[in-house]
């Protein structure tokens, strides 16, 4: 069973998914429960054709098929949500997760960390601690000890 839902989907960049992109299909989920698993379509699939949606510039395609590269196939993004008893809570569900790949694939990436070292005073520091707890295990030996082991 195949429907469209009539919400657009909003991500939190403030970019709208119009529904008509979005494709919705219901079908019983898995595992036990008996009689209501085996009548029930709970089981929500979203799926999202990223390369021909208008939604998205062609920079932001390359940078989804880049990070959700292994979750898609032939351009086309798919979730999944059974988790709930009821078709409701996993369309709500499904789309919380399409949004949220969304978000993450399409957040800018962090700046590189450029190496720099230690500043003196950190450097000095770090020496002081050293030498102080080096005393502190030299005082904890026994007397008599030879001084240079």
């Amino acid at each position: 069973m195949v429907k469209n839902s009539n919400h657009p989907l909003k991500l939190r960049r403030g970019q709208v998914i119009p529904a008509a992109e979005l494709r919705w299909d219901f079908g019983p989920s898995s595992g036990p429960g008996g009689q209501h698993v085996n009548r029930s379509n709970t089981r929500v699939g979203l799926t999202l054709s990223v390369i021909k949606s208008a939604a998205f510039t062609d920079q932001e395609k390359e940078r989804i098929e880049r990070r959700l590269g292994s979750r898609m196939r032939s351009g086309t993004l798919r979730v999944v949500a059974d988790d709930h008893r009821s078709q409701w809570r996993n369309r709500q569900d499904a789309r919380r997760r399409m949004a949220a790949l969304l978000d993450m694939a399409l957040s800018p990436e962090p700046p590189v960390r450029r190496a720099t070292q230690p500043s003196r005073a950190a450097r000095r520091n770090r020496m002081e601690a050293k030498r102080r707890r080096s005393e502190t295990k030299r005082l904890r030996r026994p007397p008599g000890r030879n001084e240079d082991d």
